[in-house]
């Protein structure tokens, strides 16, 4: 069943909960979720500390520079402090946005369905602002595809 942008009491509790959220940018601004309501969301938990993070931080950037233009967002949530995500950002610079969870970010993504609280996991909200796709592990170019085909029907 496909949700309408309009069925706001449809989603879950952790959903509402989720863009009601707000999180700092590494430079200290703050970032609203709710922001991001309305258009398909890839929310990707990720650290400096885990090694399969870090590899897919390119595929995402390259997905987002290729789909931005057909209202596609991606959110990299770091699970992390500031001073190392600086520094790795400094090094690598990503496209899309990046805000700090901190290590509370290993309840949120609990919440929203990472049962085992690993890193990294991904997901992916409808327009709607319902969670459509959830991945633990390191993401592959058919995940980011397949998501974004299912978008389209």
């Amino acid at each position: 069943m496909q949700r309408t942008p309009d069925a706001k009491a449809a989603l879950t509790p952790a959903e509402r909960a989720f863009w009601q959220q707000k999180f700092n940018q590494v430079d200290g601004s703050p970032l609203q979720m709710a922001g991001f309501r309305g258009k398909p969301l890839v929310l990707n938990f990720w650290a400096t500390w885990c090694p399969p993070c870090l590899a897919e931080l390119p595929l995402l950037n390259a997905f987002y520079a290729e789909n931005v233009s057909k209202s596609w967002q991606v959110l990299g949530l770091a699970v992390d402090q500031v001073a190392p995500v600086k520094r790795f950002l400094a090094h690598s610079p990503l496209v899309f946005p990046v805000a700090m969870a901190g290590f509370e970010g290993t309840d949120l993504s609990r919440s929203l369905g990472n049962v085992s609280g690993g890193l990294p996991f991904t997901v992916v909200f409808g327009s709607a602002g319902d969670v459509r796709h959830r991945k633990i592990g390191q993401l592959t170019p058919q995940d980011l595809a397949a998501w974004r085909q299912a978008e389209l029907s």
